[in-house]
């Protein structure tokens, strides 16, 4: 799969570049994104941000597609959004936002624009995206992003904490409209 870069509206999402990983260290030290989007385990330091990056920006293998998302005009960074799980014409989708860029709908808007060219370009029929029942922010993104409720997936995931917790799942389909 060849990289792309997307743009909506003041974002833009782009690959991942080895010099984002001291802004991606910053990041994965937040305890929501920590809690929600656990990278591993093992210490955030520069080494370990920048294997995140590089595993990130890999995308021979075709089953994932990861990308920074950053403001058109002047580049900082804000999140990530990403399709994992590529196969058969589904996919997941995950993402995160930087905490000084929360509520301002990046993660919708990112989550949209992913799912659209996924769709478009990739093909792709299915796109899922789970969240935990007790992440009522991710639940926001996903109703707004256009994600339908699907039902729960009992203790589906462990997350940061090293709890499992039950999960949302919604979807979007590429007939939906």
């Amino acid at each position: 799969m060849e990289h792309v870069e997307l743009t909506a509206d003041d974002l833009l999402l782009r690959p991942w570049r080895d010099a984002d990983a001291p802004a991606v260290r910053a990041a994965l030290r937040d305890p929501a994104i920590t809690q929600w989007n656990p990278h591993g385990g093992g210490p955030i330091d520069d080494e370990a941000a920048l294997l995140w990056v590089r595993h990130r920006a890999d995308w021979s293998g075709g089953d994932h597609a990861s990308m920074a998302v950053t403001a058109a005009a002047g580049g900082e960074l804000l999140g990530s959004v990403s399709l994992h799980s590529i196969h058969h014409g589904d996919a997941s989708v995950g993402y995160w936002t930087a905490p000084a860029a929360r509520g301002r709908g990046v993660a919708v808007r990112a989550v949209v624009r992913l799912t659209d060219w996924a769709f478009a370009d990739l093909g792709l029929h299915r796109v899922e995206l789970c969240h935990a029942v007790a992440n009522p922010a991710s639940c926001r993104v996903a109703d707004r992003a256009g994600y339908a409720a699907e039902g729960t997936l009992r203790e589906s995931y462990r997350y940061g904490d090293g709890r499992r917790y039950d999960e949302h799942l919604h979807a979007r389909l590429a007939t939906d409209r």
